[in-house]
């Protein structure tokens, strides 16, 4: 059962993160803004959202995790890993992604391991080539 739960938690914090990045991207592209300014109008934009989903999640699988009874302890590891899971990509989403934004620009440049590569946007994620 907590395999499920991580299989679940995988397409949340994709979808978390995927939220995020769209934000800055197209604040820079669309409306000209400067890259800090995007990141900061991004975080400012889509922290309630992002937070709104994630406690939505947690207090949803929160009955999982704290339930006693007949098969309870089938169904606790599917909470603990969903809500654990879940605060710490948060934690890493709102802290993490900013910060990769502004080191490695919106473009993708990467100075890096992938350095002489060049990226594809695909849909709203940078493929190397």
């Amino acid at each position: 059962m907590g395999l499920i739960g991580i299989i679940l938690l995988i397409g949340i914090v994709k979808r978390t993160a995927s939220c995020w990045w769209t934000s800055p991207l197209h604040a820079e592209r669309q409306e000209g803004l400067a890259p800090e300014e995007a990141i900061t109008q991004a975080c400012l934009l889509r922290f309630r959202p992002i937070l709104m989903t994630t406690m939505c999640a947690i207090l949803g699988v929160l009955p999982l995790m704290l339930s006693s009874g007949t098969g309870a302890e089938l169904r606790r590891p599917l909470g603990y890993a969903m809500v654990g899971g879940l605060i710490l990509s948060q934690i890493l989403t709102l802290f993490t992604n900013p910060g990769d934004l502004s080191l490695h620009g919106p473009g993708g440049t990467w100075d890096g391991p992938c350095q002489g590569q060049s990226r594809v946007l695909v849909g709203n994620q940078a493929m190397l080539i």
